[in-house]
């Protein structure tokens, strides 16, 4: 484990950079590798750049791009110099990132060449310069809003000794806009300390060392995908690759044969596409497959053999695989566990730094995130006495230091004597191991008390045949599940016959109420008698999500309110 003199991202990079001067940091998958000397050298002339723009200490600077090794670069040279960096997520729409380019009163932004489309609306007042990140050239703001080509320019004659501020352990570093599954956008201040201690104490539970590569495949602005796969690596000298396009299958697998990555970051959405799609058809496909993985030594023998081919396929190097940002189905975790795939499952927020809890891949627990990171504490507050249920809360260097510019918001998460409120409810078993059971807004009160968690009756769904991902939630008294079907797998002339008009229509409809019906019945009967669905109804389209592909659960509330 190598650790900085200081907590701050100045520190960092000196650190790294004298400790691996030499070694691969940062590159495209199939391009040779920027080394940590070159990376060093590529943040310093941005430091300059920046301090001859006149950004100053405490300033904020957008950073609005797709992952790339020059993200790395501009996030350390923001933070390096005392600046504020405000990663913006590329999902987010052209009206949301001018919003949060108002709201953070940002005086520069470093964009991409494909992303500054999204930067034709009117710009603040504040913002005085712009790079692109593509080669760190000045652009100017006016070819931003007219949406002209950009044509950089190289920066002009700035002097190599320009002096930029030297940021402390307690100064804002970042502030992070989430979308959430909650509606309205806040911005999570995260100071120098609170990433990097996160940063340590994660390593706490799990090593990396200069011999690691990591495959990036979730967004940088995300705190999960920041901290732990660009910010821990950087530490300690290991490797950081990036695919220049959209991660597909036919992207993804030769880039992983190719860089053999010992390490990866994942959503549950990923695994579970690779389960239900690889694996499942071969295990319930014929009722004789289907007999006999019935049996729990046979299940696991075929688990145990799928598994190696996805290892395999997956570079055959891995020693730890991270899910996080939202609940993994249990079907997929018991199948890796059947595989003795080196998965591991994190639990965390934004405004943590990103993590509170988790653990190696060989001390994990069935639907458990693992512990509590060493240097930080978790408790429930106010467990239930029968069930020993309670929000959980933390405290520690991790935890923010509030939501910008929201004094009243920032006072509601804390407890009177300081202690941070996730929003989540779980429990910690004898052994430290943290369960969670869902979001505390989330929860529905049945008409005779008892506690429903919506989470838990998904998976339940979601486990069903032909189901790819479901909602529920509580209308009048009565719980309401919306299911979005896997069509091809129901038929695979469904969209071609929904194209077509008439009776050929009405049959496929039908065949979809009927499979509805089936997976209600077939849910209610694995369910006890409050939690049970009184109704199912068709969700045609999939869910809109958020980045780490969570439901975006307040659109639906909203449009069943509306009704």
């Amino acid at each position: 484990m190598t650790i900085p003199e200081k907590l701050t991202f100045n520190a960092l990079l000196e650190s790294s950079a004298s400790n691996f001067a030499n070694r691969p940091a940062l590159g495209f998958a199939g391009q040779e590798p920027l080394t940590y000397h070159e990376v060093k050298q590529s943040i310093d002339r941005l430091k300059n750049m920046l301090v001859y723009q006149e950004v100053g200490k405490g300033d904020r600077v957008a950073l609005l791009s797709q992952n790339m090794p020059n993200w790395g670069i501009a996030y350390l040279a923001i933070t390096g110099m005392g600046a504020v960096v405000v990663p913006i997520l590329i999902d987010f729409t052209e009206a949301e990132i001018a919003k949060i380019l108002q709201h953070s009163e940002a005086r520069a932004v470093i964009v991409s060449e494909k992303q500054s489309h999204k930067l034709k609306q009117e710009l603040p007042n504040t913002l005085k310069s712009a790079i692109l990140i593509d080669d760190f050239s000045e652009i100017s703001l006016g070819s931003l809003e007219m949406g002209l080509s950009l044509l950089g320019h190289p920066a002009r004659d700035i002097p190599n000794d320009m002096e930029a501020p030297v940021p402390q352990e307690d100064d804002l570093a970042a502030i992070l806009y989430t979308s959430g599954t909650t509606g309205k956008p806040k911005g999570v201040m995260l100071s120098h300390r609170n990433i990097i201690s996160n940063a340590i104490n994660t390593m706490g539970i799990q090593d990396v060392n200069h011999e690691d590569r990591l495959l990036s495949v979730l967004p940088l602005p995300h705190t999960y995908e920041c901290t732990i796969g660009f910010v821990i690596p950087f530490m300690n000298g290991a490797s950081v690759y990036y695919l220049d396009k959209l991660p597909t299958p036919a992207v993804l697998l030769p880039a992983m044969q190719q860089i053999k990555p010992t390490m990866m970051l994942t959503v549950p959405l990923i695994i579970e596409k690779v389960y239900q799609n690889k694996v499942l058809p071969k295990l319930s496909g014929s009722p004789v497959m289907k007999l006999l993985t019935g049996a729990k030594s046979v299940r696991k023998f075929f688990h145990k053999m799928a598994g190696k081919k996805i290892y395999k396929a997956f570079g055959g190097k891995l020693h730890f695989f991270g899910i996080g940002g939202s609940k993994l189905n249990a079907q997929t975790e018991q199948f890796l566990r059947d595989a003795r795939f080196p998965y591991a499952i994190g639990y965390g927020l934004t405004e943590t730094s990103p993590l509170l809890a988790g653990c190696n891949p060989s001390l994990t627990k069935y639907r458990s995130t693992g512990f509590s990171l060493p240097g930080q504490e978790i408790k429930l507050l106010d467990p239930d006495p029968i069930t020993g249920e309670g929000e959980i809360i933390t405290r520690g260097p991790n935890v923010m230091q509030g939501y910008y510019k929201e004094p009243e918001l920032t006072k509601e998460v804390f407890t009177s004597d300081g202690w941070f409120r996730t929003g989540d409810l779980g429990f910690i078993d004898e052994d430290g191991y943290v369960f969670i059971k869902g979001r505390l807004k989330n929860i529905i009160i049945s008409s005779t008390g008892e506690n429903i968690y919506p989470e838990d009756i998904e998976e339940v769904i979601n486990s069903e045949k032909h189901v790819l991902e479901s909602l529920v939630y509580e209308l009048r008294g009565k719980l309401v599940a919306k299911v979005h079907l896997n069509y091809e797998e129901i038929d695979q002339r469904y969209h071609e016959l929904k194209a077509s008009a008439g009776q050929m229509y009405d049959q496929v409809q039908e065949k979809v109420r009927q499979r509805l019906g089936e997976i209600q019945q077939k849910v209610n009967a694995r369910l006890n008698r409050f939690s049970r669905v009184s109704i199912i109804e068709e969700q045609p389209e999939p869910f809109e999500k958020t980045p780490t592909k969570k439901i975006k659960r307040f659109l639906y509330f909203e449009k069943k309110n509306d009704n």
